[in-house]
């Protein structure tokens, strides 16, 4: 392959049916041993609700999940833990090795709609025992889970898909709400944590958004927090981070920051040749690359 990537993200268009998925998905796994040996990430965002890539289309004979918000309600964990549990089986079975999910999201702001549905609720304690409960249920399954929007896209209104979101909080308040599930996402041993683009000036210092801020991603997540597994941005292809910089800028800078998985540039070679030029001029160092090659390689090791 002339660009062999660690991993590939797949959404609804990309898949015709049951076969056609799990046949797709194997050879894309092969090329990838054959290229490198090492095994091939295959993500999915299959969240339930509003958010199915599989769940519910023809083709595939499986029941669509509902919202978490829904699942939040009950305050059953045993259920949360069983809805990632019946997710992961059918992901797993069709090939997938990792689900952009549960949302650590707590929506906590009446005006902001855009995780509703997808949070399982305004309560930190209950959404940080959901998160862990569904963590659970994924590993019981061989799926790797990967906890987001961090440090928190719940109470924030607008939709980074489009523009700048802004949370105006101190890391004080964040901690007492926003980052509780993360932090019980890593207590439960989460692989992967997703970094949203959310500009969170009074923690960071400027609108600059927080996946491209090493105090957000380095001091927080990492020292403060303890997170040691795989940061992963959201979609680079979002106009909240996309009109920050170039494609090539942007790449480097994001990794530069801390995160290890680049989700989605929206010009993919622009954003190789940024982080590989930003290698062979010294910017990124040796041991800055090593250490995200390390965490990928290795937890894609460790979970199969």
């Amino acid at each position: 392959m002339e660009r062999p990537v660690g991993g590939i993200i797949y959404f609804a268009a990309n898949l015709v049916d049951a076969d056609q998925t799990t046949q797709m998905i194997a050879d894309a796994k092969q090329c990838a041993l054959e290229a490198c040996g090492i095994p091939l990430l295959v993500g999915i965002d299959e969240e339930g609700g509003t958010v199915l890539r599989v769940g519910g289309r023809d083709g595939f004979g499986i029941a669509a999940i509902g919202n978490m918000s829904d699942v939040g309600a009950t305050g059953d964990l045993s259920y949360a833990e069983e809805v990632a549990a019946d997710i992961g089986s059918y992901l797993h079975d069709l090939g997938f090795t990792n689900d952009l999910a549960p949302v650590a999201d707590v929506a906590n702001n009446p005006e902001a709609t855009l995780m509703r549905w997808r949070s399982f609720g305004s309560d930190p304690q209950l959404v940080a025992d959901m998160v862990a409960a569904q963590v659970r249920g994924f590993r019981s399954q061989g799926i790797i889970a990967c906890a987001k929007h961090f440090p928190g896209l719940g109470g924030s209104e607008g939709d980074p898909h489009g523009r700048t979101v802004y949370i105006h909080k101190t890391l004080e308040e964040m901690e007492q709400v926003e980052l509780v599930p993360f932090a019980a996402a890593i207590s439960e041993g989460i692989p992967m944590i997703m970094v949203g683009h959310i500009s969170w000036p009074e923690y960071i210092g400027s609108e600059l958004p927080t996946s491209v801020s090493p105090e957000v991603m380095g001091d927080l997540l990492r020292d403060r927090m303890g997170f040691k597994g795989v940061i992963v941005t959201d979609s680079l292809d979002m106009g909240a981070v996309s009109e920050s910089y170039g494609q090539e800028r942007l790449s480097a800078e994001v990794f530069l920051a801390g995160a290890d998985a680049l989700l989605m540039p929206a010009d993919f070679d622009a954003a190789y040749a940024g982080v590989l030029d930003a290698v062979y001029s010294g910017e990124i160092g040796e041991r800055r690359l090593d250490q995200s090659v390390f965490r990928i390689v290795w937890m894609k090791l460790a979970n199969g």
